[in-house]
């Protein structure tokens, strides 16, 4: 593995500059309001049903065998299979009027991931790209964006019309180690491996400058190496978590992914993704979200307590949230289909305020429209305002199309 002084020595001999310093203790240090804000996203990759997560409605023609519970803010009752976060309702508040008029999968996470429908014209940035734009951290070696997710099907965070350097860095398995992350010769030999890698780099850059600048291969390498050579790799690594704390957060990719974000978000990560797939439950769906519920349960309730208990929850804004929800009527498999006309999701920390109810859908399953619709793009101008993200600013794409990074209207019972 090339060191750090390696490295860097070599770049100031090629005349490179790289103003990347450590993370100072003072940044990792700050805690409350005064540090830089972040945002976890906990993705439920199929549609997670409203009915059995934060919207039940027990005793209804609509409620299946789902039941309800009692949480810390008086009134709010969430799905029984939640105990946990029932004890960790007080640092949250819950929409359950989201709406959307995309109900197949990839459409539906392109317009939840990004704030916009799918466009023909245009690829937007998803809002972890956006964040890791407006909100560069000096000192910080490790992506900015970063995905935690494995399994088939799954949509990519992507950097859209600001650039492919901007899409999620996504590890396929948190807590089990970083792959290709180490070099797997010593140093001379990988400083050996850069010069002659330097030698094709100069013969392909003959006559073609412009088009070697675009592939963004040397910005790409530069940023490698310094993350292979940096302390902060350190994040994603769970071994030296007291085993209780790893063991709350429960042994599953979806707990490590959390347990994880929660590192990397200390170390100064602005937008980490962790997902939690198996959701699309158009069949056997309430023994499905008592599975889903036992692992998403324990990870989110010690996500929130975590941050809290490190004063870490002030600047970091946690959403639980997925492409749509499911139907309110049960189909012949015991199923729920695609729903995006009135689903749930849950918000917690950043400064928004906490024990409110947004919206409510209609307990017999016969009106569409929920109680106070909120449309994506609502959320995401609120998360921005929360974040000191302007939304109404305009980015001119790459052909020169104005577009502004959310086209919503704040939720006003959300601000703090």
């Amino acid at each position: 593995m090339v060191s750090r002084r390696s490295f860097l020595g070599r770049a100031a001999a090629l005349g490179l500059s790289f103003s990347l310093p450590a993370l100072t203790a003072r940044a990792v240090e700050r805690r409350g309001s005064e540090r830089p804000m972040s945002l976890i996203t906990l993705w439920m990759q199929g549609g997670p049903s409203q009915l059995e997560t934060w919207d039940p409605h027990p005793g209804t023609p609509i409620g299946g065998p789902t039941t309800a519970i009692d949480t810390t803010v008086p009134g709010l009752r969430i799905a029984s299979t939640f105990p946990k976060m029932a004890e960790m309702m007080h640092h949250t508040s819950v929409i359950r009027s989201l709406v959307s008029k995309e109900g197949d999968h990839e459409r539906g996470s392109y317009h939840v991931l990004t704030g916009y429908r799918p466009d023909p014209t245009v690829v937007h940035p998803s809002v972890g790209a956006v964040l890791s734009h407006e909100l560069p951290a000096t000192g910080v070696e490790i992506p900015l964006h970063i995905s935690l997710a494995g399994g088939a099907g799954f949509t990519l965070p992507r950097g859209g019309y600001l650039g492919d350097e901007y899409d999620a860095f996504r590890i396929y398995e948190p807590g089990r180690g970083l792959i290709n992350m180490r070099s797997r010769v010593g140093d001379s030999r990988t400083d050996r491996r850069r010069d002659g890698l330097a030698v094709v780099e100069r013969a392909f850059q003959a006559g073609r400058t412009r088009p070697a600048s675009e592939t963004l291969h040397r910005q790409m390498l530069d940023k490698a190496v310094a993350m292979m050579s940096s302390e902060q790799l350190t994040a994603f690594d769970i071994d030296k978590e007291p085993a209780a704390v790893a063991a709350a957060y429960g042994d599953t990719r979806f707990g490590r992914g959390c347990l994880v974000a929660r590192r990397l978000v200390e170390t100064g990560v602005r937008s980490v993704q962790v997902v939690l797939d198996g959701f699309d439950t158009h069949t056997d769906n309430f023994e499905g979200c008592k599975t889903q519920a036992a692992i998403l349960d324990p990870a989110l309730a010690t996500l929130l307590n975590d941050l809290a208990q490190r004063d870490l929850l002030a600047s970091t804004i946690v959403l639980c949230i997925g492409e749509f929800g499911r139907t309110p009527r049960i189909n012949p498999l015991d199923g729920r289909d695609h729903w995006p006309g009135g689903f749930s999701c849950v918000i917690a920390g950043g400064g928004l305020k906490t024990g409110v109810v947004v919206g409510a859908t209609d307990p017999e399953g016969l009106r569409r429209e929920p109680e106070r619709p909120v449309p994506i793009a609502d959320l995401y101008t609120t998360l921005f305002q929360a974040m000191s993200v302007d939304p109404s600013r305009e980015i001119n794409t790459p052909i020169g199309r104005p577009m502004k990074l959310s086209e919503g209207q704040a939720i006003g019972e959300l601000n703090g």
